[in-house]
């Protein structure tokens, strides 16, 4: 094992045990980092429109009060990440990491605006977000209780957690009727072949690029097949204008305190995604990158609020993106981040790249997702020694956590508010494994280089 000291580690460059082609400081030729930035528009775009939409959608929300709203969640995703990538102050990682809707908040979101209304929802996501802006500003002080054990655990679990959504998009998404045509697999599994044998038998910008050539393939594609649907740009207006608390803001404490639980959950996803980003470059994550990346999530998603947004986190599929395409580039993600600007001021173009079809990006997904497990994975194993007490930790973690995320229905039995927090396998699992890792004797679940290296 290499010996790696957290605070050592330059920001902008990887050790020999990185898998990218392009470091964190590397600024790619336009022609290169556009449709690399594209790439990583495509990755995250559907997740960051469809869960506003979910939400808007469970709530009871009109069409153009849920159009607003899904376009503010984009303006906001592409502010949220050129801070993140470029910082101000000390709010951002400086790290390429792609900022968008959290789907942590899904369901407590939901629950609130059923109870309270969308008003209450605001108010929520304005008044807890200091929940995550306090865990980042101490992140010194609570840094002993994420180690890579329990952040490598968290990032397997994101990427294990998404499987499921991205084999449902596959079949033609959730609710489809044409749900498990062979039409839906055939598109998937030729997006997911393509990925896979331009990253791994083509050399240069064919390789990196290879996501983003499988879903353009997998759209012109899906238009004969009858999979593409064009209707909705027609209907889509060309200027969408930020207001400010458009829908009003409300205070209820017990919809603080759900939104509350859901920032710590969340900051624990964004723990594993800034070391699963600095992971694709060989070393762990600094302290500032660490408290910049979680006070970036807190503060914009506090914004988002203001602007009729949902919270704001780190993207993991992006992660998975950066570690399958080599491309680590924050130049790169910066471009993502001005893109999604762009979309969010014209809907009319958003329209068009929303129109894609559900198996292109299910199949896209099987590679992102199933690359973020690797990259949680890859943490472990180059900063964990694999003792008896390590691997009893991560098994039990792994196991609640998914238990739980695809078999929610043993919980029915507990309080509404209950089941939801007890039903997220990031929120069991993660807790299992920053539980088990403080109570359990041993060193804290670094090897003995890391340890040696820390005092």
């Amino acid at each position: 094992m290499t010996d790696i000291n957290v605070d050592d580690q330059p920001s902008g460059s990887g050790s020999d045990d990185g898998i990218v082609r392009y470091g964190i400081d590397d600024e790619l030729p336009l022609s290169e980092a556009i449709p690399l930035g594209i790439q990583h528009l495509l990755a995250m775009f559907l997740s960051t429109v469809a869960l506003p939409l979910v939400i808007a959608g469970a709530i009871g929300l009109g069409q153009s009060e849920t159009t607003f709203i899904v376009q503010m969640a984009l303006l906001v995703a592409g502010i949220a990440t050129i801070v993140q990538v470029y910082s101000i102050g000390p709010v951002g990682s400086r790290l390429p990491i792609v900022m968008g809707t959290s789907a942590i908040f899904v369901t407590p979101l939901i629950d609130i605006g059923n109870s309270f209304g969308i008003a209450a929802i605001f108010g929520a996501v304005i008044v807890a977000a200091p929940v995550e802006i306090v865990i980042g500003y101490f992140y010194d002080d609570l840094r002993s209780l994420f180690p890579p054990l329990v952040t490598g655990v968290v990032v397997m679990l994101v990427g294990l957690t998404l499987v499921p959504t991205a084999i449902q998009y596959s079949a033609g998404g959730p609710g489809a009727e044409t749900y498990g045509d062979l039409a839906n697999l055939g598109v998937a599994g030729l997006v997911f072949l393509i990925a896979v044998l331009f990253n791994q038998y083509f050399d240069n910008f064919l390789s990196v690029a290879s996501v983003l050539i499988a879903v353009v393939v997998g759209y012109l594609l899906a238009a004969p097949l009858g999979l593409l649907d064009l209707s909705g740009v027609a209907d889509a207006g060309w200027v969408a204008v930020p207001m400010p608390l458009e829908f009003g803001v409300e205070f209820h404490p017990s919809a603080i305190v759900i939104a509350a639980f859901a920032y710590v959950v969340t900051s624990m996803e964004t723990i594993g995604d800034v070391e699963g980003t600095t992971g694709t470059v060989g070393r762990r994550a600094t302290s500032e990158e660490m408290r910049g990346g979680l006070l970036a999530d807190g503060v914009m998603s506090m914004i988002a609020g203001v602007f009729n947004a949902f919270p704001n986190t780190s993207f993991s599929q992006n992660v998975g993106l950066i570690g399958f395409t080599g491309v680590a580039s924050k130049f790169v993600v910066a471009i993502c981040g001005g893109f999604l600007v762009v979309l969010g001021l014209i809907p009319k173009v958003a329209a068009i790249i929303s129109a894609m079809p559900e198996p292109v990006l299910g199949g896209a997904a099987i590679v992102l997702f199933g690359m973020i497990f690797s990259i949680g994975l890859r943490l472990v194993a180059q900063n964990v020694e694999l003792t008896q007490r390590n691997l009893t930790i991560i098994a039990a973690s792994i196991v609640l956590g998914l238990g739980v995320e695809v078999q929610s229905d043993a919980l029915v039995q507990f309080p509404d508010d209950l089941q939801v927090l007890l039903g997220s396998g990031l929120l069991v699992g993660g807790v299992t494994a920053l539980v088990l890792n403080a109570i359990i004797p041993g060193d804290g679940g670094l090897t003995s280089a890391d340890a040696d290296a820390d005092t």
